[in-house]
């Protein structure tokens, strides 16, 4: 009866939509990683070895392993449905989804900064506003983060065109080639300024894509079933957290980066398929489902209050982490679900009215079946 709260919070917003096996656990697991790595040197937090400081990272790639999957698995499964791929549908989603939560916080950092409260650097405003956070490289620590938000962002506008454009069928080739360019990218990387500043985190993206496009031909291969089926999996997960901590930035960027991509999405499709497990159970646990629900309204705000650098008791332990939850479930219910159930309401007008939001476009190669999707 307990944890009925968490179905009707999560219901609340996305209704009565789909939920894939894990993938919210795994999140909430990719935004502790965060909320650790952040909170480790603020005053009055036990733990302050530097060590927790690389865990921020890591976080922020298995959200782009699970974004890369999950938004592939979206388009696929439209695809199946629909025969084509409505692509004003797909960015008119995305849009309410996303940003209304962040333009709410950006404006509420804006006023803080005219009030004096905080300290934005030059171009801060501008670059949070446009999505292109991740090619500024002097932003400051009140929007910095929105860096990984605007790598999402570049992803959802281009990948479901490249998709269009070249068929699901043609896309593992270039997903493969992004593969093996991100490493060399990142090694050019600091002579090139920003400009690589998506090429290097696009890898981490396509692993999820390539997931997404290859599930069901992987199940059926002998040796990817002994992978997922080995009481040895767990090296896996292990591996990938090891390949964090790779004290050689250069060999991180060429190898380490790649295992990491690499060994997330294996952990992920094992957590997928294997729900009913220890493991699974615990990931699909209702309370740890909904952190996973709250972690994009988590990830939003927890850059106000887990602030190592501020002396304002707004950001010592244990205030700065109950601050962060209460921002983000005032996010969540007040901007976050009030547009999410605006979305809803659109589109049942538009199916009622016997139409869509956007007509697919048709894509001339066979449907790919089997893919299964929520939004989130």
């Amino acid at each position: 009866m307990g944890y009925r709260v968490f179905h009707e919070l999560r219901r609340y917003a996305f209704g009565g939509q789909r939920v894939i096996p894990s993938l919210d656990g795994l999140r909430a697991i990719s935004i502790a990683c965060v909320l650790l790595a952040h909170l480790t040197g603020t005053r009055g937090f036990p733990l302050s070895s530097t060590v927790f400081y690389r865990l921020g990272e890591f976080g922020v790639r298995v959200f782009f392993v699970i974004s890369g999957y999950l938004i592939t698995s979206i388009l696929l499964e439209e695809w199946r449905r629909r025969g084509g791929l409505g692509l004003g549908r797909f960015y008119f989603r995305r849009t309410l989804r996303l940003m209304p939560a962040a333009y709410v916080l950006i404006a509420v950092v804006g006023l803080l900064s005219a009030q004096g409260l905080l300290r934005l650097e030059r171009g801060d405003f501008l670059f949070a506003a446009t999505y292109t956070m991740n090619f500024w490289e002097g932003r400051g620590w009140p929007l910095g983060h929105l860096w990984s938000l605007a790598v999402e962002e570049q992803f959802y506008l281009l990948w479901p065109l490249t998709l269009l454009r070249r068929t699901p069928s043609r896309t593992p080739g270039l997903l493969l080639g992004i593969l093996a360019l991100a490493p060399v990218a990142r090694l050019a990387s600091p002579y090139v300024g920003p400009a690589f500043n998506f090429v290097v985190w696009a890898d981490t993206l396509a692993t999820g894509c390539l997931l997404a496009l290859w599930r069901e031909r992987l199940h059926v291969h002998p040796l990817y079933r002994r992978i997922l089926g080995s009481r040895w999996f767990l090296a896996v997960p292990l591996a990938a957290l090891a390949a964090n901590y790779i004290p050689s930035t250069k060999v991180t960027w060429l190898l380490g980066a790649t295992v990491m991509n690499v060994a997330i999405a294996l952990s992920a499709d094992w957590a997928m398929k294997n729900e009913a497990s220890p493991v699974g159970r615990a990931l699909n646990w209702p309370p740890i489902a909904f952190v996973g629900v709250l972690s994009y309204s988590l990830y939003l705000w927890q850059q106000l209050f887990l602030n190592r650098y501020s002396a304002s008791p707004l950001c010592a332990f244990p205030l700065n982490l109950v601050l962060t939850v209460l921002a983000a479930m005032a996010s969540y219910l007040l901007v976050e679900a009030q547009f999410l159930r605006l979305r809803a309401r659109v589109e049942r007008r538009h199916r009622a009215a016997g139409t869509s939001v956007a007509s697919p476009q048709p894509l001339p190669s066979p449907v790919l079946a089997g893919a299964r999707a929520v939004d989130g």
